[in-house]
């Protein structure tokens, strides 16, 4: 059963969510990345979930059906992070797995470190660490962070390109080659699977104008050292191979500075959910979340 709704977070800001499968299972959280609505949660992967969990899916603020207004009501980075627990609260739900993916992943890692409580586990996927403590190599040498790799080059030019004005058709082709930047080459691409969901993104969002709130809201005091190397929230880091946003070894830093993290590779999986990593990547949620 798929049942939608509105959260009401703040005065004029309300989110769109959903939630599938059976309300008595439990509840895992899923989190998006910059500039994403929930429903870049594939439903193949979110039904593969939903078999064993009661999935919910939102759409960040500046994103999908929810509330765009970042120009009148800019907020730091930080606050997706308490949206995220607004949902779980909006749904009854006292605490969740949950998982992130991209800048999902960070707001994540935020509420293991800032809200254990209502967290039954999280897994974390294509991200960075939020902590200052050096990556330790295989051979012991300590790399200090800011010396880890920053994003593929092909990546950055093409977040490079002058933005311009397109038509329906012109950005689907453009979310396209971005997907097509994003995925990796560990993995052949369907550009016709990638251009399907987005059109079905732009469907549920009612327009094609591309967001671009998440990067210019203020991403300053997210680091959360100390925190998570104490934590006790059993956490997941999902290691992919061909990711370029955050390389290797930032699964591997990510692993090592959270107490007790478990590391899971998905085979050929870059920056992107395409079914051939659906059924992988789903067990390996659903063995740490214990279903």
């Amino acid at each position: 059963m798929i049942r939608g709704r509105y959260v009401d977070v703040e005065p004029g800001v309300r989110l769109w969510a959903e939630e599938r499968g059976d309300a008595d299972r439990p509840p895992l959280l899923l989190v998006m990345g910059a500039q994403a609505s929930g429903l870049a949660w594939p439903d193949g992967l979110v039904e593969l979930l939903a078999a064993r969990h009661r999935v919910i899916r939102y759409d960040h603020r500046d994103t999908g059906r929810s509330t765009w207004a970042f120009d009148e009501n800019p907020y730091p980075l930080s606050r997706l992070a308490e949206d995220a627990v607004a949902v779980l609260d909006a749904f009854g739900v006292e605490r969740a797995h949950v998982v992130g993916m991209s800048l999902g992943g960070l707001l994540t890692q935020l509420l293991v470190a800032d809200h254990p409580d209502r967290l039954l586990g999280a897994t974390v996927i294509g991200t960075a660490a939020l902590s200052a403590t050096p990556y330790v190599r295989p051979d012991g040498v300590r790399v200090p962070v800011e010396e880890l790799p920053g994003p593929a080059r092909h990546l950055l030019e093409f977040w490079s390109l002058p933005e311009e004005d397109r038509d329906p058709e012109a950005e689907l082709d453009h979310r396209v080659e971005h997907w097509r930047a994003l995925a990796g080459d560990g993995l052949p691409f369907d550009a016709d699977w990638f251009r399907a969901q987005e059109r079905a993104i732009v469907a549920h969002t009612g327009h094609h104008r591309p967001g671009t709130a998440h990067a210019r809201a203020d991403a300053s005091g997210l680091l959360r050292t100390d925190e998570l190397a104490a934590t006790a929230v059993p956490v997941l880091v999902i290691s992919a191979p061909a990711e370029p946003v955050a390389p290797p070894p930032h699964a591997e830093h990510l692993a090592q500075v959270v107490r007790g993290a478990r590391l899971a590779e998905i085979p050929g999986m870059g920056h992107a959910l395409p079914p051939a990593v659906h059924a992988p990547l789903a067990r390996a949620v659903l063995r740490h979340a214990g279903a």
